[in-house]
């Protein structure tokens, strides 16, 4: 497509979440963290039925160019992973404002890229909030996305966790816990690590080092005897 046309499909699309817009839902975005400009409010599901009749890369790169929250969620979903490189995904992190928009992104583009593996260990060592919660969610859905990777790729995330472990910050310290959580429960030859790792996390006696190892060490040991009592 011509710039033109792209520009003009971008107005179309626009116009459409307008007309999709709730503004009780976007109120509703505060009281779940949320706080990103120009929120629409727009349900995943009604995102997701207006992204079926899309593909295109430069489309999704004019979306996101909008700044509107809900335009930026589509963005993801209609985006072709195999063009994303990495000067798109270093812009677009540094875009992300809320943990929204880091997770949706994250999941339905990032993840399905071939540098999610490269941009997990790259981000999760930033300072920027939602650029480290970024890599820390790539490290929860590769077991997802990748289920073929040798139980090797996940080597490194280990001692990366234990470094954020120590971050206070909420949605940081939440994500150490959702990836540490999802590689023990879907790689069987790493549950000993994730386990090991969360102990190692207890020792740090910090009050986020403490709540990450509670909740990780609670949810692998629960799904340890839940599958022991189904063998």
């Amino acid at each position: 497509m011509s710039e033109q046309t792209i520009s003009q499909q971008c107005d179309q699309i626009l116009a459409r979440l307008h007309a999709l817009a709730s503004s009780e839902l976007a109120a509703s975005y505060a009281r779940y963290g949320i706080h990103s400009a120009n929120p629409l409010g727009i349900s995943m599901p009604d995102l997701r039925r207006v992204a079926k009749d899309y593909r295109d890369h430069n489309l999704a790169l004019a979306l996101w160019e909008s700044a509107v929250y809900e335009a930026r969620l589509l963005a993801s979903l209609i985006d072709d992973p195999r063009q994303v490189n990495l000067s798109q995904m270093e812009a677009w992190v540094i875009d992300f404002d809320s943990w929204g928009i880091c997770d949706q992104v994250c999941m339905n583009l990032f993840a399905r890229t071939s540098l999610v593996v490269d941009r997990a260990i790259a981000w999760s060592q930033r300072r920027e909030e939602y650029v480290r919660r970024a890599g820390l969610v790539l490290m929860a859905v590769l077991p997802i996305h990748a289920k073929k990777l040798p139980d090797e790729t996940y080597s490194p995330f280990f001692p990366l966790m234990l470094e954020c472990a120590v971050d206070e910050r909420l949605y940081v310290r939440k994500a150490v816990s959702w990836a540490l959580r999802q590689i023990g429960k879907r790689r069987p030859a790493l549950y000993d690590i994730a386990v090991e790792t969360a102990q190692q996390i207890a020792r740090l006696n910090t009050p986020s080092a403490r709540w990450i190892a509670s909740d990780v060490l609670r949810e692998l040991l629960s799904f340890r005897r839940r599958n022991e009592r189904c063998v």
